[in-house]
């Protein structure tokens, strides 16, 4: 059996996986939008790794196929090469049945990390790293302060195609607010296409324990856009958006409408989807079917 310290997070997309715990919290952890690590026990800290063998050979003994392993907490690639190294070593070990490993990944978690060294571990299995780019624009990185920017979202991105490894890229919609909402949406859309991530998901910002450190970073009043500032600043990003073969989701709990393609064979299908949700033509979730 495996101790979580709770909550623990994941992508929707690894609900299948071993959720190995290799890190508690996140390593940054200032972002003005984000409530996930705020609780005194998911202060950052790395995992012993004589506790990571033992939960792997927990997971091996429990008898339950295991193909898939997505490394937790929130930024697990913080973590140096050689211990990164010894955990996929571990799991290759005990659980030979693993065909993906993946992690959530800040793009400064690759700056020390080179080319060669991350395909060593996507040669161990760890080939798919969940990048939380959260906008392209600059000013709105400044003012969520995530300690980042466009240049170094693209760089790291272009590290981890060079290394062989696959993206996923999350955009933050209605993270600009009413005021910077269009230049977000224009400027996240023109990082992807210099980035042409292999998969790209959208999700609606959620502060479910108030707007106070949003609010700290917008003159005092951060506002979400309504449901037809959303949809116009989802039409916009579409519009921009100038992908070969990027697998598009916006699908999880928080948004209002549900796209699913592949751009850019389906933009214009996708386009359509929202022109018609922006006319009224096409249902969109209610509150009470939204979540974090």
């Amino acid at each position: 059996m495996i101790n979580y310290i709770e909550p623990v997070f994941r992508p929707p997309s690894e609900w299948k996986s071993l959720i190995l715990q290799v890190t508690n919290g996140c390593s940054w952890n200032h972002c003005s939008f984000c409530d996930m690590y705020t609780q005194e026990q998911k202060k950052f800290r790395a995992t012993k790794v004589e506790q990571i063998e033992q939960d792997i050979l927990a997971a091996a003994a429990s008898g339950h196929p295991i193909s898939r392993v997505f490394l937790a907490d929130g930024d697990a690639m913080t973590l140096p090469f050689k211990r990164l190294k010894e955990i996929c070593e571990l799991i290759n070990t005990h659980l030979p049945s693993v065909t993906r490993i993946s992690s959530y990944c800040l793009p400064r978690n690759l700056t020390n990390k080179t080319v060669e060294q991350l395909s060593e571990l996507r040669d161990m299995g760890l080939s798919l790293l969940y990048v939380g780019c959260e906008s392209g624009d600059d000013e709105v990185l400044t003012k969520i302060k995530k300690g980042e920017d466009y240049a170094s979202s693209l760089v790291a991105l272009e590290k981890i195609k060079q290394a062989g490894m696959k993206s996923s890229v999350m955009i933050l919609m209605g993270l600009g607010g009413k005021q910077l909402s269009q230049q977000h949406a224009k400027a996240s859309a023109k990082l992807m296409n210099a980035a042409q991530p292999d998969y790209l998901s959208t999700l609606v910002v959620t502060l479910p324990l108030g707007t106070e450190k949003m609010d700290s970073v917008f003159d005092g009043k951060f506002e979400l856009p309504d449901q037809l500032g959303l949809l116009n600043e989802m039409q916009t990003l579409l519009s921009e958006l100038v992908l070969t073969k990027t697998i598009f989701r916006s699908d999880h709990a928080s948004n209002y409408l549900v796209l699913k393609g592949v751009l850019g064979k389906d933009k214009q299908q996708l386009l359509n989807q929202v022109s018609d949700a922006i006319t009224g033509t096409i249902p969109l979730r209610q509150e009470w079917q939204r979540g974090l």
